[in-house]
């Protein structure tokens, strides 16, 4: 298969990630939709955290299961085991200290008379000095910094299905890197949900709703989607296993904080009747989507 057509068909792999989007642009979500998303939004991202994690762990099982027929040693199993614990300690840890970093962002820099206190006479006031200056993500919401981590956590994933994609297509394999592509589009259609739910609850000052632009879900729907044609090209110039790993075990570590963050959200709203359809819904539209992917046989 020619590479235009191999791109094209990453790239409508990648572009459904926008289906789920708009959602994002309710005027006034009511109470028990934003628990219902956020639900479901824990919902695909737990399905996400087992499909990534089985298919990274797969390499190593191989390796230990060709130790125990004797035709291969424990290196592989090793070098493998020992990509999946640094990847998977890598995407979640980072995402600690990227909140970590951000949390200092946002404090509040120290008024002159502190500064003064803290440094003793004739030290230079915070005026003389120059205000600190805050990045421009410090000054996004809260809600706004989540939906950025899910689509990041996301975009990891969708690299290393867009390697699949690449993969099957330069084998000459049309009719499976068809239906993988069929399957994945479903796939991003209902993560694009995931992306936008933490934006249901975006409040004002003032306690009115929000509303991200569209210039800002078309940025998220590139940063969770995008992954997916730059993986299709590179799984169609060469066959990476390390690289898949890789991708996948960081993909896993950040998904993991951002369903703990999201947890910690749904607990607030007191409705776990709520949170249960939403887990429920967003579990089976996973293993769903997931069914149409191992039809393939992939």
């Amino acid at each position: 298969m020619s590479l235009m057509s191999t791109l094209l068909l990453g790239f409508i792999a990648g572009v459904t990630i926008l289906l789920g989007l708009p959602i994002g642009r309710l005027r006034s979500p009511v109470p028990t939709l934003r628990a219902l998303l956020n639900g479901a939004a824990i919902g695909v991202l737990l399905f996400l955290v087992w499909d990534v994690l089985s298919h990274a762990w797969a390499p190593v099982e191989d390796a230990l299961t060709s130790v125990h027929a004797g035709t291969g040693g424990l290196g592989p199993a090793l070098g493998y085991g020992a990509l999946f614990a640094a990847g998977l300690a890598t995407g979640l840890l980072s995402m600690v200290y990227y909140e970590s970093w951000m949390g200092r962002q946002l404090s509040p820099a120290p008024t002159s008379a502190e500064s003064q206190s803290r440094r003793g006479p004739g030290a230079m006031s915070v005026g003389e000095i120059g205000t600190r200056r805050v990045s421009r993500l410090a000054s996004w919401s809260t809600a706004r910094r989540l939906s950025l981590l899910i689509a990041v956590g996301i975009g990891l994933h969708n690299f290393a299905e867009g390697l699949a994609i690449g993969q099957s297509a330069a084998s000459g394999e049309l009719s499976l890197a068809l239906l993988l592509v069929i399957g994945f589009g479903l796939h991003n259609a209902t993560e694009g949900f995931g992306i936008v739910a933490p934006l249901a609850g975006d409040l004002n000052p003032d306690g009115g709703v929000r509303r991200p632009s569209w210039a800002f879900l078309l940025a998220m729907g590139a940063i969770g989607g995008g992954p997916t044609f730059v993986g299709t090209l590179l799984g169609h110039q060469f066959t990476s296993e390390v690289v898949s790993v890789l991708f996948l075990t960081l993909a896993a570590g950040s998904i993991l904080y951002v369903v703990t963050t999201l947890i910690g959200v749904a607990v607030k709203t007191r409705r776990p009747d709520l949170l249960a359809y939403g887990l429920l819904l967003g579990l089976l539209a996973g293993f769903l989507t997931d069914a149409i992917v191992t039809a393939a046989g992939a």
